[in-house]
């Protein structure tokens, strides 16, 4: 087994539930954790024997485009594509952060964590 870490993934999204936030958005941060097989690809040297990281950053991207307004919404939908667009992912963990949240205090970030586990 192995794992592959795409951390600080920095980006601009319109999630929340206040208004405001659908106008003029805010920076978040994506750490990605994936726990997958990974001794075949440290043999072969060969891209498609492993979990391309790529492919990870371009569906963080995709998902975090798609306005929500729970941070749950994003992080579970990040999860589902992965586990369905990368069969040897065995579990993965996500990490959505909004930097300097509108919450009326010196905040400088709130998260979500969610992981789960490919089903046998």
């Amino acid at each position: 087994m192995g794992i592959i870490k795409v951390n600080n993934i920095q980006l601009y999204a319109y999630h929340g539930c206040l208004e405001e936030e659908a106008k003029i958005g805010s920076a978040y941060r994506v750490d990605v954790k994936v726990k997958a097989n990974l001794k075949k690809s440290a043999q072969t040297d060969d891209l498609v024997d492993t979990v391309d990281y790529v492919q990870l950053n371009q569906i963080v991207k995709e998902e975090m485009a798609i306005r929500s307004k729970l941070l749950e919404q994003v992080v579970q939908r990040i999860i589902d594509r992965i586990l369905i667009e990368i069969p040897m992912v065995l579990k993965v963990k996500i990490s959505v952060a909004k930097i300097n949240p509108p919450i009326g205090g010196n905040v400088s970030e709130v998260a979500v964590i969610f992981s789960k586990k490919r089903k046998a």
